[in-house]
């Protein structure tokens, strides 16, 4: 197994904490649905479940109060905006992420290296194209570094790490595994990442290659990293730390990964959890799903990074994955877009201008239940804030809703018919 290099790294029993933490299955479905409870120290999470990003500390337009009404378990942050603004220094010294937001529940904070490739070769540019595979699954310029055209590239990645310039305001900074560690250890979440480098599908396949080993060898530093950490931090409770599965849509580098992050120990030291992280199309997110859980810890809880439509979600966790996580559904609804049992709609359309109805009358949430249609298609027409929060709060509650409706169907065993159910109701016909 992999071990790290260095000096001598702290046995598992170094932080009191870590034997309350931990994930049990509590109900199986098919071959690898499974409903479960992932317990933290600041509270239980009850799988499969989905988690609101909220990427500065805050779901945009959102009390983090009105996000624990609608049902939320649990929030994400991103490590790179708060590293940037206020910084992880200050978080750390205000009681860390949930006390600086006021946020009771568990939270998660992502690694930065999303931003690696947002910032880099995928800055500005779509993250996949009609995906042809080999030699020639190459950015549009054919090229692995290049950027969208009239675009300059804001980070720049080596074996050691990252180099990038702040959007804010163009100041240099330097991630490392070590550093991406420090940070999410400041900001005290209770689900942390592990650095890795995420690539687009029009990558070559010998890039994808040099990535995957990459954010193998950044993974053996995070464990090491986050074992110092943790000896060092015993006043603060313990923070899980989840192995991040790359490999795009090669099916020998997803089960290649899966197998050397599950496996991965460090002095002791092994991933609580895992994510599952990668551009990926659409038609093939079950299958890519499959590979990654066959390799995977049985024992061990699966996030799947950046999903949110209905489809996906009972693709995903038929397939195995138990937690999830997407800005679409606060991003949508800024610009009026909400969810339904129907499916997707515009509540700027002219025929919400006369709706004196909630938005859906089967909806449980504060929007629904206070305010009709017509009232928040005057707000955006009107330009008004309010209609961003309002229409955040019910597609939230859409997509928190949803999931407990499925994690409750593999209880009961009624996931399948759930399943044809709502998808035939939102798409117009059983998918």
């Amino acid at each position: 197994m992999p071990t790290a290099a260095g000096p001598f790294v702290p046995a598992l029993s170094a932080h009191p904490g870590r034997a309350e933490t931990g994930f049990e299955v509590t109900a199986r479905h098919g071959d690898k649905a499974r409903a479960g409870v992932i317990t933290t120290p600041h509270g239980e999470i009850a799988t499969p479940a989905f988690i609101p990003v909220g990427t500065k500390a805050t779901v945009k337009a959102v009390l983090p109060e009105s996000m624990s009404d609608l049902g939320t378990q649990a929030l994400l942050a991103n490590a790179y905006h708060l590293y940037l603004q206020p910084g992880h220094d200050l978080i750390d010294e205000a009681g860390g992420l949930g006390a600086f937001m006021n946020w009771p529940g568990p939270t998660y904070t992502d690694s930065g290296g999303f931003q690696v490739m947002s910032l880099g070769a995928g800055f500005k540019k779509v993250l996949s194209s009609e995906f042809s595979g080999g030699e020639k699954a190459r950015t549009s310029s054919g090229e692995d570094d290049a950027v969208a055209e009239g675009k300059e590239r804001l980070a720049h990645v080596d074996d050691d790490g990252v180099t990038f310039r702040s959007f804010i305001n163009g100041d240099e900074h330097r991630f490392t595994p070590e550093i991406s560690m420090q940070i999410q250890h400041g900001l005290g979440a209770d689900i942390m990442f592990a650095f890795d480098e995420l690539t687009t599908l029009m990558n070559s396949r010998r890039y994808q290659e040099q990535a995957l080993e990459r954010t193998r060898l950044w993974a053996i530093r995070c464990l090491a990293e986050h074992a110092r950490l943790t000896a060092d931090r015993t006043h603060r409770p313990y923070q899980q730390l989840w192995g991040v599965i790359q490999g795009a849509q090669y099916e020998d580098l997803r089960r290649q990964a899966s197998r050397d992050l599950g496996a991965m120990e460090v002095e002791g030291w092994s991933f609580d959890g895992f994510g599952i992280g990668g551009a990926l199309e659409k038609e093939n997110l079950g299958t890519i799903v499959d590979w990654v859980t066959d390799e995977l810890p049985e024992a061990k809880p699966r996030h799947l990074l950046g999903i949110s439509e209905v489809d996906d979600l009972f693709v995903a966790i038929a397939s195995g994955a138990d937690t999830f996580d997407c800005v679409s559904p606060s991003r949508v609804a800024r610009n009026s877009a909400v969810y339904t049992r129907t499916g997707r709609v515009n509540l700027t359309g002219s025929r919400y201008r006369r709706q004196f109805a909630p938005i859906d009358e089967a909806c449980d949430c504060y929007t629904c239940t206070h305010y009709t249609a017509a009232y928040v298609h005057h707000l955006f027409r009107a330009k008004e804030m309010l209609s961003s929060t309002l229409c955040t709060i019910h597609n939230e509650r859409f997509v928190v809703r949803l999931v407990d409706r499925i994690r409750a169907a593999l209880h009961s065993g009624d996931f399948d018919a759930l399943r044809e159910e709502t998808t035939g109701a939102y798409y117009g016909a059983p998918r």
